[in-house]
């Protein structure tokens, strides 16, 4: 089935996503019931109130999610429907598999799919495959496609050494990816190594709950500093006591920051797609 104005709307729906201008996202990924149970005593939906109107630039959540939540949080918020799914309970919580496919996320209205790849697992193969195909459908539908990458698996020594998480990130742009989602060198140096050289932004893993907000803007600016087009940040913002002014915090940080990596200037990933 053909789609008309093709890069007309995959152009659309990228600059919906990085709607600030700036080539950074902060993106709130909300999928962590699927693997770890229910984020929190908050609902959802009250949650998502929260941030709405924060300066997150999206959200991730799985399908069934959206049956529950006010679709009104989105208008200045994009909405990435994540298609991977595992449980920490698995005999192997490495293997993810898919759970949606595009068309089904383009009809729950969709501005971006997520799929979930762990380098170096026992279930790698089929990981790669189904990024690869999701990639397929992502440019056959002109929607825009997140990866997130990590290694972890048991040949997996460091999984945030430099050289594998730019593996990731390569990875992930060569099989069709707009943006990847990586784990965190360590250092600005260490990160600024990883992402050199990467052709699509590349943000980092909002990790472990920091200790208090003054660190979690710490990680944040280091992220940057590092090369980094913004984060992916989870716990540390819906496990907050006020998780609107931690990511309000956090978004200020990212978009109002002088230091904007010139490689992923957004006006240039827009003109890739036209």
């Amino acid at each position: 089935m053909a789609i008309l104005n093709a890069s007309f709307a995959r152009a659309l729906r990228l600059r919906r996503l990085f709607r600030h201008g700036d080539g950074r996202l902060v993106v709130v990924p909300l999928d962590h019931s699927v693997t770890d149970g229910p984020l929190s005593s908050d609902l959802l939906n009250s949650l998502l109130g929260e941030l709405a109107g924060s300066g997150v630039d999206a959200v991730v959540l799985h399908k069934g999610s959206l049956r529950h939540v006010d679709h009104r949080w989105f208008g200045d918020m994009s909405l990435i429907v994540h298609l991977s799914a595992s449980t920490r309970h698995a005999p192997d919580p490495d293997a993810k598999y898919l759970v949606a496919d595009v068309e089904e996320a383009l009809r729950l209205g969709a501005d971006a799919v997520s799929v979930h790849v762990n380098l170096g697992s026992a279930a790698e193969a089929r990981q790669v495959a189904d990024l690869g195909a999701v990639a397929g459908e992502c440019d056959r539908w002109n929607v825009p496609l997140l990866a997130m990458v990590y290694a972890r698996g048991p040949k997996i020594a460091n999984g945030r050494a430099p050289e594998l998480l730019a593996h990731a990130a390569t990875l992930a742009a060569d099989l069709g990816a707009d943006v990847v989602k990586v784990d965190y060198a360590g250092t600005p140096e260490l990160m600024a190594d990883a992402v050199r050289g990467c052709p699509i932004p590349v943000i980092v893993a909002g990790g472990a709950r920091a200790a208090d907000a003054d660190a979690v803007l710490a990680y944040v600016c280091d992220a940057l500093r590092g090369g980094a087009a913004g984060v992916a940040m989870g716990r540390n913002v819906f496990q907050a006591d006020q998780p609107g002014l931690m990511a309000s915090r956090i978004a200020r940080l990212v978009h109002e920051s002088p230091q904007v990596p010139e490689q992923y200037d957004i006006e240039d990933r827009l003109a890739l797609t036209s």
